[in-house]
């Protein structure tokens, strides 16, 4: 901000090294002054173009390669990447300060990093698109010929967005070419001291097993505004390293003395009875997809935050085939066992075993389905087949 005030009243400044915390880490940039562009509150598309045509002029060599550097030296996935573009921009140009010219900074730094990132403006809002050709359903969008856009911004406006009222800003810059993922195969790591412990219980067969499982808030603020993806991308998004090592050797150790069917069944019953049961539309206002370490986290989940978490323990402890079967008003799995179990379902000439790890009004084992569901229309959201090795 001092930055700022002093380049707008025409004080000569030499370039600042610039640091912030990124997670376990720090990034560090060099801020060139040329890089400060000063533009009013109001977005308009001549004030987006003075930005650009400004900022083309800068020496933007130094803090595009410091980005580029970060992201492959800890192998980030475009939607962690997209959080320390996030946090650059901030650092250059606070969001509170000047949103549209915060926008524009995400906007050019992601572009520059080689994602193809478009703007529009109407409605006194700047809104920020990206080429992404992923299953996402819960955020608007546009097309230019058959590339589709996903707005990254919509969160800050929310009923305030008005899709039809947004004018393309014609800019592409040639570097910008490559599409954008939502999928996150690889956590952040996080410091060690920023978990804190939590405590979880549940009984199995007249035992009570309790777990210290560390959780970090962070993993919350990363999926904040993380919309709804396809099934796939959501049931793979892995555990960060210190709650994966306090809970996947113990669950392991608890089930080593278990045949394969019961030890699903104990993952099973973790998944239905260790966390308290509610609605997203209660607990969120929305529907909103939890990730495993997520719903480890919170406090209250529903059956596709159970679905997703139980499939992440059975694939990290018997690597099992699965498929994700969605009814009309509820999500559910089936697992592949050597022999079917009780009721199954047929796919793909396999039988797969129903497996219900959300609290039910019968208490459902393997092979049983709620009778609500047994006659009713499903389809497969997701099939998992392990790789063989």
């Amino acid at each position: 901000m001092l930055l700022t005030y002093m380049l707008l009243c025409g004080i000569s400044v030499m370039a600042q090294n610039r640091s912030f915390e990124f997670y376990d880490g720090t990034f560090n940039f060099n801020l060139d002054s040329s890089l400060i562009i000063s533009t009013v509150n109001k977005p308009t598309t001549a004030e987006a173009l003075n930005f650009y045509s400004k900022i083309e002029s800068a020496d933007t060599r130094t803090i595009i390669s410091a980005l580029k550097a970060y992201q492959e030296k800890d192998h980030l996935n475009d939607w962690i990447y997209y959080q320390l573009i996030r946090k650059t921009a901030e650092e250059i140009s606070p969001k509170a300060e000047n949103y549209f010219r915060y926008t524009l900074y995400k906007w050019y730094l992601l572009s520059k990093c080689g994602y193809d990132a478009r703007i529009a403006i109407g409605n006194n809002q700047i809104v920020f698109y990206v080429n992404n050709d992923e299953d996402i359903s819960d955020i608007p969008f546009f097309m230019i010929g058959d590339k589709k856009y996903m707005c990254l911004n919509y969160h800050d406006y929310g009923k305030l967005f008005k899709q039809s009222v947004y004018v393309p800003v014609k800019l592409k810059i040639p570097e910008a070419t490559k599409p954008f993922s939502y999928k996150v195969t690889r956590m952040p790591e996080f410091k060690p001291e920023t978990y804190e412990e939590k405590d979880l219980q549940f009984s199995y067969k007249q035992k009570v097993y309790h777990f210290k499982l560390k959780v970090n808030d962070e993993v919350q603020k990363i999926f904040k505004n993380y919309p709804v993806v396809d099934y796939e991308s959501y049931f793979n998004i892995p555990l960060s390293r210190e709650t994966y090592s306090s809970l996947i050797p113990i669950l392991k150790e608890n089930t080593k003395h278990l045949d394969q069917k019961n030890g699903v069944d104990y993952l099973m019953r973790f998944t239905r009875y260790a966390f308290l049961y509610e609605d997203d539309g209660q607990n969120f206002g929305k529907e909103k997809r939890l990730s495993p370490e997520q719903t480890l986290l919170n406090k209250y989940s529903d059956c596709d935050d159970r679905a997703a978490l139980f499939f992440f323990l059975v694939k990290e402890i018997y690597n099992l085939p699965m498929i994700a079967l969605l009814y009309p008003t509820h999500l559910t799995m089936a697992v592949q066992f050597d022999k079917p179990v009780g009721s199954f379902i047929t796919y793909q000439g396999k039988k797969y075993s129903f497996c219900e790890p959300t609290p039910q009004t019968q208490n459902l084992k393997i092979g049983q389905i709620s009778n609500n569901l047994k006659n009713a229309s499903y389809e497969i959201v997701y099939a998992y087949e392990p790789i063989k090795k």
